[in-house]
């Protein structure tokens, strides 16, 4: 009997053997090499509408009920499909790299203590095993709400409390410095100022282009979780950022284009943007530092944390306040010293 699964075809091949194909548009097709009707043809199929390769091999050890199973189901839910790509990317990277250990293991039996233990396998790097059990928290999250699993052991497992001084943010002197390099007219020019005056993410920086620019105002939907809880950003436009804008145009539907001509991907952007830092003698400054100096520069000017937000397009008060109490706490240092001197 013939199967009926959205996505799969079939065709025969010159000897007659009848081949399986997981056919999604605008995908390549991935081939189902395991017997119809068999699990290991469930678990490859499962794979496959995620945009996986499953081997056979791979897929007769997936045993229903497995860690690895439940995450090829999770990658192909519309829960995970509806996070944004960076954010899949790097979930899928974490949760299959748990699986080349533990992906045989059964889920029902997973308890805390053994999400401790998955955790602290990375917990020379605590940033990385915070990391591991966001993943967790997420997978059986959905595995709950799906009926997938009865449990969600990962309850009442805390983060990997540590200390971390983040993005350096820059100082006034390293964005002169930076412009001593990169004349105006130049791509990394633009790429600084849209970064610094815009207060933006480099995912953001990438989609950016004269489309979004309207009655002198940038307008357009960031792209953290912008098909979950999206972002509508509407900010004037910079007069310095406005003039780099004019100076420098590239005759394509993003200001910033690679040598190619092409958009920018954020992490090529990322790369390519340090090595223009390294170019102007500051290899500690990044991407991000220029989002948190704008934040930080916002604050030190008296602006409030919400006016911080409209600009930055954070959703919570708690990270943005870190930059006011720093400002404030600075102010109050220099009215204390003043009163030394009396």
């Amino acid at each position: 009997m013939k199967l009926r699964l959205k996505y799969l075809v079939e065709d025969v091949d010159r000897h007659g053997n009848v081949r399986c194909y997981v056919r999604v548009k605008g995908r390549p097709k991935i081939r189902i090499r395991e017997a119809p009707g068999t699990e290991g043809f469930m678990t490859a199929y499962q794979a496959a509408l995620a945009g996986q390769r499953l081997e056979p091999r791979l897929a007769r050890l997936t045993r229903r009920g497995s860690f690895r199973h439940l995450s090829q189901l999770y990658y192909a839910s519309s829960e995970f499909k509806a996070l944004d790509a960076a954010t899949q990317l790097w979930r899928r990277r974490v949760l299959d790299d748990m699986a080349r250990k533990h992906g045989e293991k059964p889920v029902a039996m997973m308890e805390l203590r053994h999400v401790r233990k998955i955790r602290d396998e990375n917990d020379a790097t605590p940033a990385a095993a915070n990391k591991r059990l966001k993943a967790l928290r997420a997978l059986f999250s959905w595995g709950v709400e799906a009926e997938e699993v009865e449990h969600d052991p990962t309850q009442g497992v805390r983060f990997i409390k540590y200390a971390t001084v983040g993005h350096h943010s820059w100082t006034i002197e390293e964005v002169q410095q930076f412009e001593a390099a990169h004349a105006v007219g130049t791509r990394p020019r633009l790429a600084m100022s849209l970064l610094l005056y815009t207060a933006c993410r480099r995912e953001d920086a990438v989609r950016l282009g004269p489309q979004h620019v309207r009655n002198a105002r940038l307008k357009y939907t960031q792209a953290k979780n912008e098909h979950r809880n999206p972002v509508q950003m509407d900010i004037p436009l910079h007069d310095d950022l406005a003039a780099v804008i004019a100076a420098t145009p590239s005759g394509h539907m993003t200001f910033l284009v690679t040598k190619q001509g092409k958009p920018f991907a954020p992490a090529g952007f990322g790369n390519w943007f340090r090595d223009q830092c390294d170019q102007a003698g500051l290899p500690h400054c990044s991407a991000h530092g220029l989002r948190k100096a704008a934040a930080a520069r916002l604050a030190e000017r008296g602006a409030t944390a919400h006016e911080i937000m409209a600009i930055t397009g954070h959703q919570t008060l708690e990270e943005v306040e870190r930059y006011t109490r720093a400002a404030q706490k600075s102010k109050l240092a220099d009215s204390a010293m003043e009163k030394l001197k009396g």
